[in-house]
Parts: structure tokens; C-alpha cells; sequence
């Protein structure tokens, strides 16, 4: 079961303005493998030009935000907590390995602002020789000339918004690029010199036929890219999209056509190279992969900085206030911007471990699962959902009917 953490010591929520942190912030728990365990840090940039009619992401246009969320200060509050971060963990400071400026859109603040939260990082925590520093970015909000002013800051890993090559699909998406815009901002990086350029792409928009996705997937490779990831449209309650299915204007994505649409991305890709690593994600090689989402998917730690960022260190876990506005005035006042909290115990661990495991490539060891869960494993490969080599070999693996499943195969080993 979780508990809140409200009743107990303070952990970095709801502690007075100006309270001086110390080594208490955080659960003696969470604290035990600290230095051991591979650290990265999330930085949230809530940011974007215009709301894409899928996303649900905490993200604001500029009509949204109201006073205390300048675009322009934003730099301000991030410097802010990443210094809190460093008081709060004291003498007991990770490497950090990985830093990914996630969104939103990280690019629309200017370079030289970003620039400037590396260099914080830099001097606030030990930082690996080889960190991997990702920022995500639309095609439409970069430049050769803003790429190399990245590369200089530190960046090495480019995640670029794509969705589609195909115009009426981008358009059903309210994406704000053209097909080509996507390729070029690809080219652009790496002639500035990123040693890394990832594509994002999604699948199923309503309208989208076989041919639409084939000529996405077959215009993404042709950019000569290390790394895909491809994701399934999901009709998230809320958002623009979401009312016009509602209105009828546009079908929801179908289940077996968004099985299709999987299975000729993994042909596809599979031919050129790419093998996938995670069920949404192909690389070129190991080297290629995002080791900071695989922070995410071993039970790594790592710390959210921004508006709405979650952070988890040793099965303790909380979030930050999403409106940039409370989140920027928190820190104004010397208090924590987190506003809840929750310390996960030793089952729910094990199965965060199994959820997320079972959708990389080698899998979950068998011991991790309950005796019944042992059992649904060994039904699972009988069934063609598991692996049988990798069973025998002691792993749950999931095979390509078993990706297409994945999400009923994570509740028969939990249950």
C-alpha cells in the first residue's frame, strides 16, 4: 500500500517559507542506496507556441499564463530548485548521469537560459564524464544556429517532435510544422554537431491509412536517425481531441488497426536497423537507447524539477504545484514547490518493478512475481505471449504478440 507522507517528518512538502532544509527531508529509507543507485534529474519546461489537440501534458501558450509564469524568469525559479535539491540532499550527493529537459516545448526558452541550468547542475552536483543530456524540441522551434549553441551548453541527445510526414494527419493532430520542417530540424542537428537525434512519432490518428504511416515511417529513417519512438494515439478525457470524438467529428482509434499499425513499425524498423529496446522505442545500438527513460523503466532515481515534475528517490515519491504561477511563488517564498507526496512500501515496488520491466526487451526475472504470478507467466508462454527461451532461461520476455498485449499480460502477473 502507499502512504502519505503528510504525518510524517517533513520531506520536502509543506515545510514553512524559508524553513532551513536538512538531511530529514528525505525518509532514512529512501536515503539507504542513495549513492548507488543511478541518478538523473527531470527538467520541465511547460511551454508551447500552441496546444496540440491530443496532449495532456501540464503545458501553457502564452494566453494561458497569467502573472508570476514569464517565460522570461522561468530560468530564475529552475535555478531555484535545483539549489534547494542540493540543500535537501546535503553531503549525499548522487552523480548525476542523466538530465532531460522534457515539455512543452524546452526550446522555446532561449538557449542561453538553458545553457545556464547545466551550468547550475554542473556546479551544484558531481556530474558523469558521459551524462546524456536530452532536450525534446518541435521542428519548428529550432535552428542550425540554436542546435550549436546546445552542443556548446553540453546537450548531446535531440528529441524531435515528428508525429507524421503526412499533412492531413499533422493536421488532425493541430501540429504546427510541415512534414519537411521535421526532416530539415534533423539535419540540422546533426550538421551542428549532436551526436544523437531521436524522432517521436505517433500512430493511429484518425484518418491516418496503412499508406500515411508507411511514408512516415519510410520519411523518419531517411533522416538517418539512432533512435524512433512510436507511440499509439491515445483519446485522452479532456483535451481537444477527446470533444471532437465525442461530437462525432472523428472516430476513435481502433484497437486492431493500432495493432497493425505496431507490427508494421517493428517490421519496418527492424529492417533498417533498429531493434526495439522498449516496447515504444527502437535503437541503432545499446549506446543509442535513452538511458534517462531507463532511469524510469529499472527503478532508477530521479529528481523533477519544473510545474507538475514527479520525482522518485527509494520508493519515496512526490510532485511538484503544476501551475508555473504557484509553482514560481513557492520558490519565491523559500518554500518547496511540492504539493503532495507518497512513500511507496515493498509490494508496490515490486510490482512499479514488474509494470515497467516487462516492456523492455530482456524482460523481468521470475523471481520478482508472487508464486501465482509464476504460474500466469507459464500460462503466458504457452499462450504466445511470453518467451519461451527466455522463460526457461528464468526471465518474463514479452514476444511480439505479447508487446501488442502488453497491458493485459502486466495484470495476470500482478494480480
Amino acid at each position: 500500500m502507499t502512504s502519505t507522507l503528510s504525518d510524517q517528518k517533513p520531506f520536502a512538502v509543506g515545510l514553512p517559507a524559508r524553513t532551513r532544509p536538512d538531511q530529514h527531508w528525505l525518509p532514512d529509507s529512501a536515503r539507504r542506496h542513495l549513492l548507488e543507485t543511478p541518478f538523473g534529474l527531470y527538467i520541465h519546461v511547460p511551454f508551447c507556441a500552441s496546444r496540440c489537440g491530443y496532449c495532456d501534458f501540464n503545458t501553457y501558450t502564452a494566453s494561458e499564463l497569467g502573472p508570476g509564469a514569464s517565460r522570461n524568469d522561468y530560468v530564475d525559479s529552475v535555478l531555484a530548485e535545483l539549489r534547494l535539491v542540493r540543500l535537501v540532499l546535503g553531503s549525499e550527493l548522487p552523480t548525476v548521469r542523466t538530465i532531460f529537459f522534457g515539455g512543452g516545448t524546452p526550446t522555446l526558452l532561449p538557449a542561453e537560459h538553458l545553457a545556464a541550468m547545466l551550468d547550475e547542475i554542473r556546479t551544484e552536483f558531481p556530474v558523469a564524464p558521459d551524462v546524456e543530456v536530452t532536450v525534446e524540441a518541435n521542428p519548428e522551434s529550432v535552428t542550425r544556429a540554436s542546435f550549436a549553441r546546445l552542443l556548446r551548453a553540453g546537450v548531446n541527445r535531440v528529441s524531435l517532435g515528428m508525429q507524421s510526414a503526412v499533412p492531413h494527419v499533422l493536421s488532425v493532430l493541430d501540429r504546427q510544422h510541415t512534414p519537411g520542417q521535421a526532416l530539415r530540424a534533423a539535419e540540422d542537428a546533426r550538421a551542428a554537431g549532436i551526436p544523437r537525434v531521436s524522432l517521436d512519432l505517433i500512430y493511429g490518428t484518425p484518418g491516418e491509412s496503412d499508406e500515411d504511416w508507411q511514408t512516415s515511417l519510410d520519411a523518419a529513417l531517411s533522416a538517418g536517425v539512432e533512435h524512433l519512438s512510436a507511440y499509439a494515439l491515445i483519446v485522452e478525457p479532456g483535451t481537444a481531441l477527446a470533444r471532437r470524438v465525442a461530437r462525432g467529428e472523428i472516430t476513435a482509434p481502433d484497437d486492431d488497426v493500432l495493432a497493425d499499425r505496431y507490427e508494421q513499425t517493428d517490421q519496418t524498423l527492424s529492417r533498417a536497423g533498429l531493434g526495439w529496446y522498449e516496447v515504444s522505442n527502437w535503437a541503432s545500438s545499446p549506446a543509442d537507447q535513452c538511458r534517462h527513460n531507463e532511469l524510469y523503466w529499472t527503478g532508477g532515481n530521479w529528481w523533477g524539477i519544473g510545474p507538475g515534475a514527479h520525482s522518485h528517490i527509494g520508493g519515496a515519491r512526490w510532485w511538484n504545484r503544476k501551475h508555473p504561477a504557484a509553482y514560481a511563488g513557492a520558490l519565491a517564498e523559500g518554500a518547496s514547490p511540492a504539493q503532495g507526496s507518497e512513500l511507496l512500501d515493498g509490494a508496490h515496488r515490486r510490482i512499479e518493478a514488474i509494470m515497467l520491466g516487462i516492456r523492455l526487451r530482456g524482460g523481468i526475472a521470475l523471481e520478482l512475481l508472487s508464486d501465482r504470478g509464476r504460474q500466469r507467466a507459464e500460462e503466458a508462454v504457452t499462450y504466445g505471449l511470453l518467451d519461451r527461451s527466455a522463460y526457461a532461461a528464468g526471465r518474463a520476455a514479452l514476444t511480439m504478440r505479447g508487446r501488442l498485449l502488453a497491458d493485459a499480460v502486466v495484470r495476470d502477473l500482478t494480480d
